[in-house]
């Protein structure tokens, strides 16, 4: 059976209600529990017809930094964020949060359309929809332009490289978890490619992609790439076209400046002139499709399993967290950390818009004649979990059946 032929029989299989880019797995089940997410409306025009959901801590700190989380395939706001517990980092640290939504009459498994032409260019659909939620956050909540950031999972990783490429001057810094680079693919067709074959191509060819799609010449946000080694769902060679990607945007060599282990998982980093941290990649061993879970560098845990949100022994909320900035810049309190917010009151409508500034990192870059310092690793830790890759016994019984080659 031609890929073509799969993706008609699969857009059409009772059981997943319709494939569309990362949508293969079928419909997820959200984790039971509470968050604190609340609804607005009335944010700009809204071309991509999405919802937008917020929290907002009390107090919140003043010029505070805002975080935009995208969810994946079949999966909500608020069940993304209980799993994930970004609201409970946002308690914690001092920080918006803003967790767009997508809906199925966009996308029967509430995928972002993250190969749609009409959703991923500046000022249009989906991508425009969560930019103008962006600007509504800032005027609201008198954002700091120079500290917002973005992250997602699957679908939602593959929308987080979207957006660090068609409004770069908006975003200090982005995570893409289990996703997929800027510009690969057009169509389904080519979406489901890119996740089941990961083509590699040439660095300058990728970083190409990104700077065509707006105006911006820099500074570029730093970027953190997530990606379980044993992903059916999603290759994993993809996390290394992501790295390309936006090595050769920040104009970086290809060989890591430092490895090592954190929490047991490979990490490799890039830095520039300045020292600061601009890529770096973390390979969580032996992981399946999903979000990393484990227990933060505070030991205190945030989130909880559920699908697509796998306990692996690092909290990839927390690092990357961290690798905003973010834990930091607000003193953590003296008691234990809040394991449920409380629930925010909702934001009054507003029809202030603000225009974002450029972030703050630095655009000298560092000199492609440094080597890689490998550090020392620490000592053998317990195996990791793994998570049920949904993805692939799909897979499998579709070969079973003749369906699939």
């Amino acid at each position: 059976m031609s890929l073509a032929k799969n993706v008609e029989f699969l857009r059409h299989f009772p059981k997943l209600n319709g494939f569309n880019g990362l949508g293969i797995y079928g419909r997820t089940v959200s984790p039971s529990g509470r968050s604190p997410l609340v609804e607005i409306s009335g944010f700009g025009t809204n071309p991509g017809a999405l919802k937008m959901f917020a929290y907002v801590p009390d107090p919140l700190p003043r010029a505070p930094a805002l975080v935009v989380v995208l969810h994946g395939c079949g999966q909500t706001a608020a069940g993304y964020d209980f799993g994930t517990g970004w609201s409970t980092l946002a308690k914690r640290y001092g920080f918006a949060l803003l967790m767009p939504e997508q809906q199925a009459s966009n996308n029967a498994n509430t995928c972002f359309n993250w190969f749609n032409p009409g959703d991923i260019a500046r000022g249009r659909g989906e991508a425009a929809s969560i930019r103008q939620m962006v600007a509504r956050m800032v005027a609201d909540q008198k954002i700091d332009s120079r500290h917002i950031y973005i992250t997602g999972l699957s679908a939602g990783g593959a929308m987080t490289s979207v957006m660090l490429a068609v409004y770069p001057e908006v975003f200090a810094g982005g995570a893409i978890i289990a996703g997929l680079p800027y510009g690969i693919a057009s169509n389904v067709r080519e979406a489901l490619g890119g996740m089941m074959q990961s083509t590699s191509r040439p660095a300058g060819k990728l970083g190409d992609l990104v700077r065509k799609a707006s105006k911006h010449k820099g500074p570029w946000p730093k970027v953190s790439v997530w990606h379980g080694s044993a992903d059916r769902t999603v290759n994993p060679g993809n996390a290394n076209e992501i790295v390309k990607q936006w090595l050769d945007v920040h104009g970086l060599p290809s060989a890591s400046m430092s490895a090592s282990d954190v929490d047991g998982h490979p990490r490799e980093v890039w830095w520039n002139a300045d020292g600061e941290t601009v890529v770096e990649s973390y390979t969580i061993t032996d992981m399946a499709h999903g979000t990393p879970l484990g227990l933060a560098g505070n030991d205190e845990p945030y989130g909880a399993e559920g699908a697509f949100l796998i306990e692996a022994g690092i909290s990839s909320s927390y690092h990357i967290a961290n690798f905003f900035g973010l834990t930091e810049r607000v003193s953590q309190p003296n008691e234990a950390a809040v394991n449920s917010a409380k629930r925010a009151a909702p934001i009054a409508p507003s029809a202030a818009t603000a225009s974002l500034q450029s972030s703050d990192l630095a655009a000298t870059l560092w000199s492609r004649a440094h080597k890689p310092v490998r550090q020392p690793e620490p000592a053998p830790r317990e195996p990791k979990r793994r998570g049920i890759d949904v993805g692939a016994v799909i897979t499998r019984a579709l070969t079973a059946a003749g369906l699939m080659k």
